[in-house]
């Protein structure tokens, strides 16, 4: 394992990277060499705040996580996704904690 990935996105962008199948190179992210759960947990914030920077006000932070086989900084096959956190609905403020998804309930999220 190269470390993990959290890719800022919105809804809209989780539901592209789905239908796609993997998530982009150009998608903005931050990678995580270690396993140290502060590290883990600062890039999960960090990914959050450039989601709620690229949206409007208000709108819900969506992050992906991924653990790469190859290139940390390639496609993401969604395969080699773990998770999705994501506000609750209604958003949240920069400083909340996002709701864990398991990859087979995204389709609620989305839904």
């Amino acid at each position: 394992m190269t470390g993990r990935v959290y890719v800022a996105t919105t809804l809209d962008g989780l539901r592209d990277h789905v239908a796609a199948g993997s998530v982009p190179a150009s998608a903005e992210r931050v990678v995580v060499g270690e396993e140290d759960e502060e590290l883990e947990y600062d890039a999960l914030m960090t990914a959050a705040g450039l989601s709620a920077a690229a949206q409007p006000e208000g709108a819900r932070r969506v992050v992906v996580v991924g653990e790469p086989s190859g290139d940390p900084e390639g496609d993401l096959p969604w395969r080699e996704v773990v998770a999705v956190h994501a506000d609750d609905r209604g958003g949240a403020g920069p400083d909340d904690d996002l709701a864990w998804y398991a990859t087979q309930e995204v389709g609620a999220l989305l839904g």
